[in-house]
């Protein structure tokens, strides 16, 4: 039996609480003039925000019996990079935001020069983590993690992905130019989590397709998911702004498809992400269980 999202809420928590103690340990703010870089990279990485990426990874890394602490540190890296990539695209060059996990963003709680310096610094930190021996004792697997996190959250990944988006203002997406923004700027590091857990247990490359599908269905499935709280959701529930992208006059998947065909879509891709995993047993049912989230909350 498949847990429902609802059982998800203590692994959330506790992956939540284990990404908090691991920056606080991993970035004590020194007592020198870097003291405010190193607080406003706290303010982004300690506190709010799903962690859906690290809890991806640790999944991931369950498939394949994975050390836990190991698992952890991959995860930490991939959320340092993701809180490297909010606050770049909060500012005001970008998508110039005001809050973000229900708090002022970087540039607001700081100012514009300390919020890239923090961003770049937690760029660094996350390949510092995957190349440190801690993280696997086969130098070929902390390559492999380092070369695929660079390549997803680069120009053919996430950085390229938000290239797209900052030009949706102006280009004309159908559905399949969206579907490719969303598959970069989203889905790349949505499947470095997946691939991850193969590159930590060492699953030869061939055996890796059903991982690889899943995450990009499910990736799909969370940013339909989110263009719907972008239109149906407050930001009392999603610590953010709402409603930019009609704003802003950005195609998305809900005004290329409309809330229900969209909502009924999204359901189709998470069906579709869990069938991927039919070949696992119970070490898949938190990725299971993930992926019915995806679409089931509410910020």
């Amino acid at each position: 039996m498949v847990p429902s999202s609802l059982s998800l809420k203590p692994a959330i928590e506790a992956i939540g609480k284990a990404i908090d103690q691991r920056f606080d340990r991993l970035l004590p703010v020194p007592d020198d003039s870097r003291a405010r870089l190193y607080e406003a990279m706290r303010h982004s990485v300690i506190g709010g925000g799903k962690r859906m990426r690290p809890l991806l990874v640790v999944a991931s890394c369950d498939l394949f019996h994975v050390d836990r602490e190991r698992a952890l540190r991959v995860a930490l890296a991939i959320e340092a990079i993701h809180c490297y990539s909010l606050i770049h695209d909060d500012l005001p060059c970008m998508d110039d935001d005001d809050l973000r996990r229900g708090k002022p963003t970087v540039h607001k709680a700081f100012d514009e020069a300390t919020a890239i310096l923090a961003g770049d610094c937690l760029h660094a930190i996350a390949f510092e983590i995957l190349a440190d021996p801690a993280t696997h004792e086969d130098p070929f697997a902390r390559a492999e993690l380092v070369t695929e996190l660079a390549v997803a959250s680069g120009p053919a990944g996430m950085g390229g992905g938000q290239m797209m988006d900052l030009a949706a203002g102006d280009t004309s997406y159908d559905l399949a130019g969206i579907t490719r923004l969303q598959q970069l700027k989203t889905g790349a590091l949505i499947q470095f989590c997946l691939e991850a857990g193969a590159i930590m247990g060492r699953l030869p490359e061939s055996q890796r397709t059903p991982l690889r599908g899943y995450a990009r269905d499910l990736g799909l499935a969370f940013q339909i998911a989110d263009d719907l709280l972008d239109v149906e959701g407050s930001s009392a529930k999603t610590g953010k702004a709402v409603q930019k992208d009609a704003a802003a006059g950005k195609a998305t998947f809900v005004s290329l498809m409309g809330v229900e065909r969209a909502r009924a879509q999204a359901g189709i891709l998470i069906d579709q992400a869990i069938a991927h995993l039919s070949s696992y047993g119970q070490e898949a049912d938190l990725l299971r269980a993930i992926a019915r989230f995806a679409i089931e909350r509410d910020s």
